[in-house]
Order: C-alpha cells, then sequence, then structure tokens
C-alpha cells in the first residue's frame, strides 16, 4: 500500500485521526479538510424536537457530530433511556461513553447495513412508530425512506451544518502537485461536492485521479460529476479505507 499518497478530506480531527492510522501501515497522506461542522443555534423547533425524543421508538444518530451535539443539548436528561441506533462504530462509542445501550451494524456503517439490524426493525415494526434521525443540514434520505416504507413516522432533526472552510485559490491543485498525490478520498457526498468547488477549472485533471469514497450513493455522484476512477469503500472509517486500498495496490513506485 506504500504506492499510495492520498489527499485527505474529513473534517480536521477526523482527518488528523485518518492520518495518523494510514502512517502506521505505511500509508502517506496530506490532510485538506473539506468539511467545517458548524453546530446550528438552538432553536426553538430544536428545543421542541429534543423533547421528543423520549416517546420514539427509536433515535438515529448518523454521525459523530450529532451524537456529541445531541448529548450536550440533553445533558443528563431521562430521554438518555430510549432506544438507540446509529450508523457506524465511531459515533456508537461516542453515545456508549454517556452510558446508552447503542446498536449499530457490524458489517457496514452505511443506511443498507443498518437498516438490516433486527432491533431496529423490531422497533419500527410497533404500531405507530415513531423515529427520530439526528443529522447535519441534508443526507440519508434513503433511511428514511426505507423506514417509511416498513410503516414508521420519521422525522429530522438536523443540528449542524457543513461549510468548506476557507482555503486560497487553487490550493486543492497547488496540494495535489506539490505532495505528488495520487489519489482522494471523501467521507461524504457533500465531501465530494466541497472537492469539485474547491477544483475549479482543474477538475477535469483532478477527475482523473483514483477517488474513493464511503458508499455506492457517493460513487454514483462521483460518477455523474465525471471521476473516471471510483472506488467505494462500503464504510467512512479507517479500516473499509484500508481494505480498499489493499484491494486496489495504486501505481508502481
Amino acid at each position: 500500500m506504500t504506492a499510495w499518497r492520498l489527499l485527505l478530506t474529513r473534517p480536521a480531527e477526523d482527518c488528523a485521526a485518518l492520518a495518523e492510522t494510514l502512517a502506521a501501515q505505511g500509508v502517506f497522506s496530506s490532510c485538506l479538510p473539506l468539511l467545517d461542522i458548524v453546530a446550528l443555534p438552538v432553536s426553538d423547533n430544536i428545543r421542541q424536537a429534543m423533547a421528543r425524543l423520549q416517546s420514539c421508538n427509536a433515535v438515529i444518530v448518523v454521525s459523530k457530530p450529532a451524537a456529541r451535539i445531541a448529548l450536550d443539548l440533553l445533558g443528563n436528561s431521562s430521554a438518555l433511556t430510549m432506544p438507540w441506533f446509529s450508523v457506524g462504530a465511531a459515533t456508537a462509542q461516542i453515545l456508549r461513553e454517556h452510558g446508552l445501550d447503542v446498536n449499530f451494524p457490524d458489517d457496514g456503517d452505511d443506511s443498507e447495513a443498518l437498516l438490516q439490524l433486527p432491533r431496529l426493525r423490531e422497533a419500527v415494526s410497533q404500531p405507530g412508530a415513531q423515529v427520530m434521525i439526528l443529522r447535519g443540514e441534508g443526507g440519508r434520505e434513503l433511511l428514511a425512506e426505507r423506514l417509511r416504507a416498513l410503516g414508521a413516522s420519521v422525522e429530522y432533526l438536523e443540528l449542524y451544518r457543513r461549510d468548506l472552510p476557507a482555503y486560497a485559490p487553487k490550493e486543492l491543485p497547488r496540494r495535489l502537485q506539490a505532495e505528488r498525490l495520487n489519489g482522494l478520498v471523501v467521507s461524504s457526498g457533500q465531501g465530494f461536492e466541497h472537492l469539485r468547488e474547491m477544483a475549479g477549472d482543474a477538475w477535469p485533471e483532478i477527475a482523473q485521479l483514483p477517488l474513493f469514497v464511503p458508499s455506492p450513493r457517493v460513487a454514483e455522484l462521483a460518477r455523474a460529476a465525471g471521476a473516471q476512477t471510483v472506488v467505494d469503500c462500503r464504510g467512512a472509517n479507517a479500516a473499509a479505507l484500508l481494505t480498499a486500498l489493499r484491494e486496489n495496490p495504486g501505481p508502481v513506485l
């Protein structure tokens, strides 16, 4: 895997953690965070939605930022006793550190894997089942669609937005050239959109680099935008990326 020289684009803290994991495996990487997590102002709508969590049959947390912000808002509330689910292990760990019994899929960290959990299906099979999905602005539409098809009433609670950090013009192509990077990693659809925005006029050239994405949905988005080689890691965690790197050894040094 040492042939890979990857551009990482996750939020800064996650980017640094991933870079450290990759370095331990002999993979060079460069961090250029393309997602800046900004908590939304705590409006009356957010407060009212948080108060409704107690009556939900299932609360689904789709990301680490959503978990952290929700826990800050809940404090020591008794609402922490209702059923919780997360898309991935890292998000589940944040919730478990606060004493919550959280279920998450062992064989993937996407909506499809989550929907296969027997306990989630049991929760939403209750008559009049209510589900709250805690997320950032936009995303996880497939999850809500499938849950509604199972008969549940689904409500979104958006807790943050994902801004594009400020960079100097042409910073992306400059970084790729200066550090001789030969692969790109994005962790979400919005991360990919920010990548395209940062690429600007250089996108046709940058689109020729192998692009590692977390899900079929993001892979489809990238291919539609002209990305030439898209690798679906079937997960956004470090283990999924490392598996994809092993299966795609990359250019010869």
